[in-house]
C-alpha cells in the first residue's frame, strides 16, 4: 500500500471509531404501541402486526430500551405512558410510534385505547389518550422527539359523538399549529383525511417505515420524505403521509453511518428538461453536489469488525434473508452476533421471506431462526439468573465484572441501570 494511501485509511479508521464511540454514548429509547382488539369499535387487523415490526426493528438498530404495548386499556395506556416518562427523562432520541384508531374532537387529536366507549363529547378527556400528553412526556428528551401515528383512520365512533357528526370529514386527525424545538409528529395521512390497512400483512405506512427508517446515515427529515413518496405510490395517490415540526440544521439519522460501505450508489435524479449549457458560470457549478471519494476496496480493511459492521450496514439497508442467513455463519466480529440475529427477526416478523414457490430457503431460514433462538435464549437464561443474584447482593464490582462478560446483550440496559443505582 502507497503511503499516501496508507495514511487516508488510517484517518478513516479513526474519524470512524470517534463517530462509534459518540453514537455508543447517545442514548436511544421508543415506545409501541399497537391497539387491535377494540371492545366497542370494530377490529384493526393490521395493527398488531405493524407495531410487532416496528419494535423489532428498534431493538435490530440496538435502542437501550424498547416498550412495545398491545392492545392497552385507558388506565394501562395512561400508566405505559407515564413509565415512557420516566424511561425518556436522560434519552438523546425518543421515539413513539401507534397504530390504532385516532380521532379529533374540537381541535384536539386522541388516541383510543381498547375500552373506550366514547357515548358523549365529554368522555373523551376520561376515556382517551390526548395527543398533547404523548409530546409533553417527551419534552426532556434532548436531541431528537419523533412521535409516529398511523392513526388517521375512519372515526368508529362518529354517530355518537356531536362534534363529530358536524365535522366536513369522516375521520383523520387535525393539523397541529405549535409543537416544540426539535420535535417532529408524524400523520400516516395529512390532516382531515384518513389512511388505509392495505392488503398485506402491514398497512401501506408501516410498510414504508420498515422499509426506509432505518437507513443508515439518512436524515430522518429524507426518511420520512421517502416513506411520504411511497405510500403515496402505493396508494395510489389516495394517502399522503404530513410531519409537523421542525429540527435544527444538524444530520440527525437513527441508525448513524460508521464506516464507508461498499453499497451500490443512490441513482441520481432524472436530469431538468432544460439542462444547463456546459458553459454555466463557475458560480453554478460549484452549487453542485460534489462526488463523494471511492471507498477502500475491501481486501484492505484488516479488522473484523470494521468489515463485519460495513456488512451490517448494507444489510440495514437492503435486508435479503438468505444474505442475512450466510451472515450469521460468516460473521467473525462476535460482538454483532445479536444485532445480526434481532435483523433477522425483524425480516421474518414482516413476511419477508421468499416466496417464489420454492419452499427450501424459507424452511432453512426458519430452522436457522430456531437454532440462533435456541443458543441466544440458553446463554440469556445463564446470564437472567446471574443478573437476578446480583440484584439480591449489589456490588460495583460483581457488576463490573458481569458488565465485561455478559453475553446476552439484551441485558445490557438493565445492568447498566442496576449499575446506576448503587453508584455513589
Amino acid at each position: 500500500m502507497k503511503p499516501r494511501r496508507l495514511l487516508i485509511y488510517i484517518l478513516c479508521l479513526v474519524i470512524s471509531a470517534m463517530f462509534a464511540d459518540g453514537a455508543a454514548a447517545e442514548r436511544r429509547v421508543a415506545l409501541v404501541v399497537g391497539i387491535s382488539s377494540y371492545t366497542n369499535a370494530p377490529p384493526l387487523p393490521n395493527t398488531g402486526n405493524d407495531s410487532k415490526a416496528i419494535a423489532a426493528l428498534f431493538k435490530s438498530i440496538g435502542f437501550d430500551v424498547v416498550i412495545a404495548r398491545n392492545d392497552l386499556g385507558v388506565v394501562d395506556f395512561k400508566r405505559t405512558v407515564r413509565e415512557f416518562l420516566i424511561t425518556a427523562e436522560n434519552a438523546d432520541v425518543a421515539v413513539v410510534y401507534y397504530a390504532g384508531h385516532g380521532i379529533e374532537i374540537g381541535g384536539v387529536n386522541y388516541l383510543i385505547p381498547m375500552d373506550a366507549k366514547l357515548s358523549h363529547d365529554y368522555d373523551v378527556d376520561d376515556e382517551a389518550i390526548a395527543l398533547d400528553r404523548i409530546i409533553w412526556a417527551l419534552q426532556p428528551v434532548r436531541r431528537l422527539r419523533l412521535i409516529l401515528l398511523d392513526a388517521c383512520r375512519d372515526n368508529p365512533f362518529a354517530a355518537k359523538l356531536r362534534s363529530a357528526s358536524r365535522s366536513p370529514t369522516r375521520g383523520g386527525l387535525a393539523k397541529l399549529d405549535e409543537i416544540s424545538a426539535d420535535t417532529l409528529v408524524a400523520f400516516a395521512a395529512k390532516a382531515g383525511s384518513i389512511s388505509y390497512d392495505g392488503d398485506g400483512v402491514n398497512s401501506p405506512y408501516a410498510t414504508a417505515l420498515l422499509r426506509h427508517l432505518a437507513a443508515p446515515g439518512v436524515d430522518i427529515r429524507i426518511a420520512l420524505g421517502r416513506v411520504r413518496d411511497e405510500v403515496i405510490t402505493m396508494t395510489g395517490g389516495r394517502q399522503e403521509p404530513f410531519i409537523y415540526g421542525s429540527l435544527g440544521g444538524a444530520t440527525i439519522a437513527l441508525v448513524p453511518q460508521f464506516v464507508t460501505t461498499n453499497a451500490p450508489p443512490v441513482p441520481p435524479p432524472a436530469p431538468p428538461v432544460n439542462p444547463a449549457p456546459p458553459s454555466a458560470p463557475p458560480a453554478v457549478k460549484a452549487e453542485l453536489p460534489r462526488q463523494p471519494p471511492p471507498a477502500q476496496p475491501p481486501s484492505e480493511i484488516t479488522d473484523p469488525c470494521v468489515r463485519d459492521e460495513a456488512r451490517l450496514a448494507r444489510l440495514r439497508a437492503t435486508p435479503v434473508p438468505n444474505e442475512i442467513i450466510n451472515f450469521q455463519r460468516e460473521v467473525v466480529c462476535t460482538r454483532l452476533r445479536p444485532q445480526i440475529q434481532r435483523l433477522f427477526e425483524s425480516i421474518v416478523s414482516t413476511g419477508a421471506l421468499p416466496s417464489d414457490g420454492n419452499a427450501a430457503p424459507q424452511a432453512a431460514a426458519k430452522q436457522q431462526v430456531r437454532n440462533e433462538d435456541v443458543r441466544s435464549e440458553d446463554t440469556c437464561t445463564r446470564d437472567m439468573a446471574r443478573l437476578q443474584r446480583l440484584r439480591a447482593e449489589p456490588t460495583l464490582q460483581a457488576i463490573t465484572n458481569f458488565e465485561r462478560e455478559l453475553s446476552c446483550e439484551r441485558l445490557r440496559s438493565q445492568l447498566r441501570r442496576l449499575r446506576e443505582s448503587v453508584a455513589p
